[in-house]
């Protein structure tokens, strides 16, 4: 087993992996997605400076050219998965507080799809973790990234917005609880998404800190 092989990337086996050119239109969708995938376990564990687009084509079983076909340059393929983790992301997170009508119950709600996303692909927090460096070090992401930022500000926002509205949460206190999610979640990512069990003891101790915020 190869060096990078060890530290937890996904590898397609050899006899399942087509080596592809140009797909065909059925096929392209999928295919896209796949490489996504391969793509954020690449980059999430190595870093967008070490990862390579060859890599990234082999273990998803597809030739260099069939990658440039979907992603012109390796930028572009990194600011393609992060707008696709974060659809993910969000997705699942603006399913979670349908029907729940207070803070407490919106937010753990959130933090239990996270640690449940986390338990079924570590990849997802390793990457946005990983998105937190790379764009110190390539300022030039920054301005592709951005827009993601605000849509989580938003969300969270909002979510902050609910718990005035039901007198969970002082507004004097808006930014104090605001701050203390984003905190939160940086936090879960980049602290403890490696250990499952690790991240559900944090989101216990979260949840009983959060009833003593609010009371």
């Amino acid at each position: 087993m190869g060096k990078r092989e060890a530290v937890g990337l996904h590898v397609v086996p050899r006899e399942s992996a087509k080596r592809l050119g140009r797909p065909p239109d059925t096929d392209s969708a999928d295919t896209r997605r796949m490489i996504l995938r391969i793509a954020r376990e690449t980059f999430s564990v190595l870093g967008y400076e070490v990862a390579t687009n060859r890599e990234i084509a082999s273990r998803s079983g597809v030739t260099p050219g069939a990658l440039y076909h979907y992603f012109g340059s390796k930028m572009d393929l990194y600011l393609a998965v992060h707008e696709y983790t974060q659809d993910l992301v969000y997705s699942r997170f603006s399913e979670a507080i349908v029907g729940r009508h207070t803070f407490v119950d919106q937010f753990t709600a959130v933090l239990d799809v996270a640690h449940e996303m986390n338990r079924t692909d570590h990849s997802v927090a390793r990457f946005l973790g990983a998105v937190r460096v790379d764009v110190r070090r390539h300022p030039e992401m920054r301005v592709s990234v951005e827009p993601r930022s605000r849509q989580r500000e938003r969300f969270f926002a909002d979510m902050v917005e609910v718990g005035v509205s039901t007198g969970e949460i002082s507004p004097q206190r808006r930014a104090v609880v605001f701050a203390y999610i984003l905190t939160v979640l940086v936090g879960l990512t980049d602290a403890v998404s490696d250990d499952i069990d690790e991240q559900g003891r944090a989101i216990v101790g979260i949840k009983d800190a959060l009833r003593g915020l609010l009371g």
